[in-house]
């Protein structure tokens, strides 16, 4: 089975690209337009390591960019797709900066294969993978659990989006019928007990339509075909999010795709062992030490808008990771 990745990384230092976003950004700063939201943290060297290190069996990265290209990056490496915007996107949807867009256009990559994971640009690995642990049997593998959806704190556009993805789902599925027809994907032992335990409370209380997912921050397996049907299924929705700029309140995001798997039935049962952390002065050195222990198996470091000591956190992460992965990779220019 080929099995490729796609990651979407964006060079928010970039003079020419921030000349455009102003050109296409509201005058109010939300979490959706925030420069912040664009920060790179100079670590795609090592994303690419751990791919070649941990993942040496996948086909094919595309590596999808608003044009700009990481300086270290040896274009020619035969596994490499640099896959430009506009060279899978709709022209009518261009130029975009929203990464739901994005991803809801995923299918459209020349030569994207059926079975792909799906990355963004803050998600590692961090320990030796294989293909099935992300597929098998054709079908993604997902660790499921169902968790009612709440709105905690500040309301942000990713927690409307997945509201709106909620909502699709239990449009098209309903859950009774789904767990009947596959009762050992979402009761399963390789799960934890207490999500089983919970998944069977939330079925007995709300047995037809899902009030959650359990959902990891980490590389999502995808079919290809999911996205297709996804089109198919609702046309409109996706050209709405396809045509915003930046991210908005009425958007759906992958979270449907990876949603729609589970409601059909289309996954295989899986622990996922991924540790998501929020870049601050106060976790810098848990997150150095989780990257060089390899606590997990992926990663996710997410960024913080409110960040305030970026220089100095921002030297701090590429000297954990350099003590792990520090033999270049094939992606890296000889001289770079």
């Amino acid at each position: 089975m080929d099995i490729d990745f796609v990651v979407l990384w964006v060079d928010g230092n970039d003079p020419v690209w921030q000349t455009e976003k102003a050109r296409f950004s509201p005058e109010k700063v939300t979490d959706a337009n925030d420069d912040k939201r664009y920060r790179d943290w100079g670590l795609m060297r090592y994303w690419f390591r751990a791919v070649e290190k941990y993942a040496p069996w996948v086909r094919t990265v595309h590596f999808v960019t608003w044009g700009h290209i990481p300086s270290f990056l040896n274009v020619h490496s035969p596994k490499l797709h640099i896959v430009r915007h506009e060279d899978y996107m709709p022209s009518e949807w261009l130029p975009t900066f929203s990464s739901h867009s994005l991803e809801m256009n995923i299918h459209r990559i020349p030569g994207l294969a059926e079975h792909f994971v799906y990355f963004n640009d803050d998600m590692f690995l961090t320990r030796p993978m294989k293909k099935t642990d992300f597929f098998r049997k054709g079908m993604p593998c997902t660790d499921f659990g169902e968790i009612p959806f709440g709105f905690v704190g500040k309301t942000e556009v990713w927690q409307l989006s997945a509201a709106n993805d909620l909502g699709i789902i239990n449009k098209w599925f309903n859950k009774a019928k789904a767990e009947r027809k596959n009762p050992c994907k979402y009761y399963n032992l390789k799960y934890t007990w207490y999500d089983n335990l919970r998944s069977f409370f939330m079925y007995l209380l709300f047995p037809n339509y899902f009030t959650g997912f359990k959902n990891f921050h980490s590389p999502a397996a995808y079919c290809k075909s999911t996205f297709i049907e996804l089109w198919e299924k609702e046309p409109e929705l996706l050209s709405r999010t396809s045509m915003h700029k930046f991210r908005d309140r009425e958007d759906v995001n992958q979270w449907l795709a990876l949603w729609w798997q589970i409601a059909s039935g289309k996954f295989e049962p899986r622990r996922i062992n991924a540790g998501v952390y929020f870049i601050s002065k106060d976790t810098i050195d848990e997150i150095c030490l989780v990257i060089k222990t390899r606590k997990h198996e992926m990663i996710c470091l997410n960024d913080n808008a409110e960040l305030q000591d970026y220089e100095f956190l921002s030297a701090k992460l590429p000297d954990a990771f350099e003590k792990v992965l520090p033999e270049k990779s094939q992606f890296e220019m000889s001289e770079g």
